[in-house]
């Protein structure tokens, strides 16, 4: 996110692409307002960019267009680089359809800043504790592949909080959100906590009340009437 004098903002995330289902998404958290309105982007098979730090909201969609017209996450990591002219304020995580991971933090970012990149995700922050905050995500990550992408998330923020989150002299976290998209147009989970004193706890909560239903809403815009079928289904086993 930006920086206003006097404070200190940290923001960190996971990017990532699940290898079995080809889903993709974005888990983040920041200590400034909204975070889900201007850093997670995502573009149904075709890649995930996480865009932090002195925060530009045209850069995801230049990115994701980008990999929309062939553009692997290094090359349209490149052409960032090369078009904007603050890079040095940015962090930029990118996953591509096809699991390719790029990442890049500029030289003027709040410290600790840095990323680590593997096949299929990226975990990256600012203003945190340490390098055991994205190594915490990154690990999460890629123990819990039997699971859907969005769990996988959440728990990936959940262990970077977990391993210390934002450096101590920074404002606390504010905000929260997780953005997954399978192969439909529209998005498989869409979960924002814009202002909250807990946002990681209370983005859990949401995503725990969410899940069960995640299918039925998918299922309901393609079948409506097998997904009403699914619905008393499921309410009558549970009585």
């Amino acid at each position: 996110m930006g920086v206003i004098p006097g404070i200190e903002f940290n923001t960190f995330s996971i990017t990532a692409r699940c290898a079995r289902t080809r889903m993709l998404g974005i888990a983040i958290t920041t200590s400034d307002i909204t975070v889900g309105s201007r850093c997670p982007y995502v573009m149904p098979s075709v890649g995930a960019i996480s865009t932090q730090a002195s925060t530009d909201p045209t850069l995801g969609p230049f990115a994701l267009r980008l990999m929309e017209q062939g553009y692997s996450a290094k090359g349209a990591l490149q052409q960032l680089d090369t078009s904007d002219p603050y890079i040095e304020r940015r962090q930029l995580g990118i996953v591509d359809r096809n699991g390719n991971s790029a990442a890049r933090t500029g030289a003027m970012n709040n410290v600790w800043a840095g990323h680590v990149t593997g096949r299929d995700h990226v975990a990256m922050g600012n203003g945190l504790v340490g390098e055991s905050v994205v190594q915490a995500m990154a690990t999460a990550f890629l123990e819990t592949a039997e699971l859907d992408l969005e769990e996988r998330l959440m728990q990936a923020l959940e262990a970077g909080q977990q391993a210390g989150g934002e450096a101590k002299d920074s404002t606390p976290e504010h905000s929260a959100a997780l953005l997954v998209y399978g192969s439909d147009a529209f998005s498989r989970v869409d979960l924002r906590v814009d202002e909250h004193p807990t946002p990681i706890v209370e983005l859990r909560r949401l995503l725990d009340i969410f899940a069960p239903k995640i299918e039925y809403f998918a299922l309901r815009a393609t079948d409506p009437e097998a997904a009403q079928a699914a619905k008393e289904a499921a309410e009558k086993s549970s009585r």
